[in-house]
């Protein structure tokens, strides 16, 4: 018996979060056809900028609860 998307989107939704997350993210990797490797290494650049940045100090971690707030959410 073959299923229709909405009977496994249903039964997806009943998934835990993670699961769903977990799910949803193989999904969206299953569209990518072509990686393209210049993108990939400009995001782990990114990244590690990032790190190093928090870890020197250089810039000000703030927390979601702080961050939510300011942007008008709950």
């Amino acid at each position: 018996m073959k299923r229709d998307a909405a009977e496994i989107l249903r039964e997806a939704l009943q998934l835990p979060p993670e699961a769903r997350a977990a799910l949803a993210g193989s999904l969206i990797s299953s569209l990518d056809e072509e990686v393209d490797e210049g993108a990939e290494a400009a995001w782990e650049a990114e990244v590690t900028r990032r790190l190093e940045d928090l870890d020197g100090g250089r810039v000000k971690r703030v927390p979601w609860s702080e961050v939510r707030q300011q942007l008008g959410g709950a």
